[in-house]
Parts: C-alpha cells; sequence; structure tokens
C-alpha cells in the first residue's frame, strides 16, 4: 500500500503537479493539505479521477485538506467525516474497516498558539480513544512542528520559535506515546538532512536548509510493515515537498478490511 501526503499550498495553482503526482506513482492514499479551495472550486479534473474516491473539505483562500482513496481498497467503501474537533476546515478521516485514515493540517499558531495546543490535546484523546476501539490510524500531513532540534536545520534552529517550543514538542511526543509510530524518522534514524519545508528565499529548497513539518504516523502493529518512506524533495512548487511511504500488507488484506488490523 502506497500513502502519499503532500502540503500543496493551493490546490488550484498545484493542480497539473498533484495530477503528474498521482499518474507516476498511482498512490492507494493520498492526503493533501492546505487547498485554500472550497470543494467548488477544486479543480474539476481533480475531483473524478478515475479509480479514487475523493473527498474535499476546504474554503475559499484558507487551510482546508483533501483526501483520496483508491476505489475496492480493503475491499470496502470509505466513510469520510470529521473529529469532534476539527475547525477550518483542518482534518478529514476515512474510514475503511477497522482502518482509519486521517489527512490533517494543524494550526500554524502563530495568530492563535493557544488554538493550536487545544486541536493537538484533541488529536491525543482521538488517538487513545481509537487504539481503544481497536481501530488502526494512518495520520498524515502537516503538523506545523519540529519533532526534534535534529528536524530542524542548524541554521534554522531559535529556542521558542513557533514549531519549536518545548511544549507542543512535548505534546507531539504525547500522541506518539498513545501507539503510534513516525515512520519518517523510524526508517532513517540517523538523517540529519530529513525536512520536507523550505522557507522561500535564498534557494533554500535548493540548499536543503529546512525543517521536519510533514510527517506520516502509523499505528505500531501497522508500523513495523513500513518498508519504505521518503521525501520527494524535487517534486512540485509548494513550499512542502510530498512524502511517500509504502507499507506492505497481508495478503488477505486485500479482500477483508479488518485483515489490516492484525499484528
Amino acid at each position: 500500500m502506497k500513502i502519499e501526503t503532500w502540503n500543496v499550498n493551493g490546490i488550484r495553482a498545484r493542480q497539473a503537479q498533484v495530477l503528474e503526482l498521482i499518474e507516476r506513482d498511482r498512490p492507494d492514499i493520498l492526503c493533501l493539505q492546505e487547498i485554500k479551495a472550497a470543494m467548488t472550486q477544486v479543480p474539476e479534473s481533480l475531483c473524478k479521477l478515475a479509480g479514487y474516491e475523493c473527498y474535499w473539505h476546504g474554503e475559499r483562500a484558507y487551510s482546508g485538506v483533501g483526501l483520496h482513496i483508491r476505489q475496492g481498497l480493503l475491499g470496502a467503501a470509505p466513510k469520510f467525516s470529521h473529529p469532534s474537533f476539527d475547525h477550518e476546515n483542518r482534518i478529514v478521516t476515512a474510514q475503511i474497516g477497522d482502518l482509519i485514515v486521517a489527512s490533517v493540517y494543524i494550526p500554524n499558531g502563530g495568530k492563535d498558539f493557544a488554538a493550536k495546543m487545544r486541536f493537538l490535546e484533541a488529536m491525543e484523546t482521538y488517538v487513545a480513544e481509537s487504539h481503544a476501539e481497536g481501530k488502526t490510524l494512518i495520520i498524515c500531513g502537516d503538523i506545523n512542528i519540529a519533532r526534534t532540534e535534529r528536524d530542524v536545520h542548524p541554521k534554522e534552529r531559535k529556542p521558542n520559535l513557533i514549531g519549536q517550543r518545548p511544549e507542543e514538542r512535548e505534546l507531539l511526543e504525547r500522541i506518539l506515546a498513545r501507539g503510534l509510530v513516525d515512520v519518517g524518522r523510524a526508517l532513517d534514524p540517523e538523517n540529519n538532512e530529513l525536512f520536507t519545508w523550505w522557507p522561500p528565499w535564498r534557494n533554500m529548497r535548493q540548499r536543503n536548509i529546512g525543517w521536519r513539518l510533514d510527517y506520516l504516523f502509523v499505528s505500531e502493529k501497522l508500523a513495523g510493515r513500513a518498508v519504505q518512506c521518503s521525501v520527494l524533495r524535487d517534486i512540485g512548487t509548494s513550499d512542502h515537498a510530498p512524502v511517500s511511504a509504502t507499507i506492505e500488507l497481508p495478503d488477505a488484506a486485500v479482500d477483508k478490511p479488518s485483515a489490516i488490523a492484525a499484528p
């Protein structure tokens, strides 16, 4: 199963690039963030993709998320919904059997840091409750937190800057401690240049002076099947790069949605 997540920084501006990525990789799950478009503004070519169930959740010029699920994935149709803590169109989930996939765009926190912390606290509760109910989670998106000092280039490290503050990092670790694995770091633990976002000036992307803000968090019982996770640094013109991961599923999972929950 191939999963990709991308903060596109405007779906209308990146329409052709998203289509190119889908055509190239044919992901089973594609999570998009910061679409900056109401559903009526999303290009028709992205709403009627052959072989995909598509869901858009956004408003004009601000925030928003999208979720594409390959038709027939795990043998059932996805059920799309929004957790109760969703605000500003920042999360959509799709449930397929015991699997829940979420495309998430956590607030930056620059205008309202308290709202960002409330969102993260609600996410912690959501993860804990979902696991208690026996669900398996794949949470993808722009988390807007560099998890550790290693996840920020030395030239960009600034104590107490939003996105690097100890209290938001601590809360992110609490979320992960509820039974999730940071797949990118788990598969590439010693990489000090693993970044997904770059300031859009002074050739920062070309020089790889950035932050790691985009993640795939997967339930522990599924994370052990992850075989690949990489940043597609050369893709697109957003200030974020897509992140792509591959998870090997048991053969039975193709036809049985609940099989994904097996250890």
